[in-house]
């Protein structure tokens, strides 16, 4: 028998615009990511770790120069942590070595680049990450609702923080030395008004009820502006994860896979051997022929859309076009979603093992279905 020996320091992984050292060992992930790039706004792994990404504001401009950008980092924290802190130290690792920046759009006129906040979970901590180039501060959470939106939300409670972050701050003229350490305050720009609290105050309303549906209901909310739908900018996806502290029960993740949750169904995934991969909600892939992959960048615009994508489109236009049509619809898809939340609801509070054989299937068959009622 011939044994073969791998080499990880001569293997790269090649991230959306820069390439990085792989690791010996990489975790399943399931993730939803825009087509364009390799990284992901939100994501879970099989040991129940799951990451989701949010660009912030802060008064340090984003650099435009090509390096990791923020939701490259989300996806290699599920495909490196298999826990929330493990995570959270493969991101700050890789952002201390490689730095952030490049364009979040795909877009040739103009480069669009973000600082990156991340809220990082499993099934006994979760932890609030916010970053200013490579510098950056996390806070364990222990108690209430936490989220993330466009302005930094960390203030003086710091569980953990670059150990040189307060003396750039000093040296760049933003904090004195003297006084307790707001990183809000002392990164957030000068003029600062935006309102990103409408999610957090919802759910703290409702924190002792939380369940599935309530985060589903807040994540479909239109008029608290939590979730958008124009031209200019949209809510892409989005996606809600139940991480039971019973070690013995599964983690269950629902995914939307396609824009407007309000007109999406939240379709469960289970991580089991032998998952059936579902290509149907899987971006055409274009190689390096990729005009995002070409320098320079973004000089087309190929047709991104999956087909589940495709069937949403449809669906919108009955929506907005034919009042009873798109009523029946609208029903009829959150029969279908409040089926699979049932199903999942037995499984939960099952006393028997789960039979991955039952649950392969489960993200393929609802996507599948999804698109025959469409159609």
């Amino acid at each position: 028998m011939e044994t073969f020996e791998l080499r990880c320091e001569d293997l790269r992984i090649r991230c959306t615009y820069i390439s990085v050292d792989q690791v010996p060992r990489t975790h399943a992930i399931m993730i939803s990511r825009p087509a364009w790039l390799w990284g992901a706004e939100m994501g879970a792994n099989e040991h129940g770790v799951c990451i989701a990404n949010e660009a912030v504001n802060t008064r340090e401009p984003a650099a435009e120069i090509e390096a990791l950008l923020g939701m490259d980092l989300v996806r290699l924290g599920l495909e490196r942590g298999e826990t929330a802190k493990e995570a959270l130290d493969v991101i700050v690792s890789l952002l201390e070595e490689h730095g952030q920046g490049g364009n979040y759009y795909e877009d040739a006129n103009s480069c669009h680049s973000f600082q990156s906040a991340y809220l990082i979970v499993d099934r006994d901590e979760a932890w609030v990450l916010e970053t200013v180039g490579k510098y950056w501060a996390a806070e364990k959470v222990t108690e209430g609702v936490r989220c993330i939106c466009n302005r930094l939300s960390l203030t003086t409670k710091m569980d953990a923080e670059h150990p040189e972050l307060r003396s750039y701050a000093q040296s760049q003229g933003w904090w004195t030395g003297e006084g307790e350490f707001n990183f809000s305050e002392v990164f957030s720009p000068v003029e600062d008004h935006l309102d990103c609290g409408a999610g957090k105050d919802s759910l703290e309303k409702q924190e002792e009820s939380i369940t599935v549906q309530t985060m589903m209901n807040t994540l479909r909310d239109k008029a608290s502006g939590v979730c958008i739908d124009s031209e200019s900018f949209l809510t892409t996806a989005s996606g809600v994860s139940v991480l039971p502290q019973n070690r013995s029960a599964p983690c269950i993740h629902y995914f939307t896979g396609t824009p407007d949750p309000s007109r999406s169904i939240f379709k469960p995934f289970i991580f089991v051997d032998d998952v059936k991969l579902v290509p149907k909600t899987q971006s055409p892939c274009f190689g390096d022929d990729d005009p995002a992959k070409k320098e320079p960048r973004f000089q087309e615009k190929p047709d991104r859309r999956h087909e589940l994508y495709k069937a949403h489109e449809w669906a919108r236009a009955i929506l907005e076009s034919d009042q009873e049509q798109g009523r029946k619809l609208r029903s009829t898809m959150l029969e279908l979603e409040k089926q699979g939340l049932e199903a999942m609801e037995e499984i939960l509070t099952s006393s028997g093992p789960l039979d991955p054989a039952e649950v392969g299937d489960l993200f393929y068959d609802c996507v599948d279905t999804e698109i025959k009622f469409f159609k």
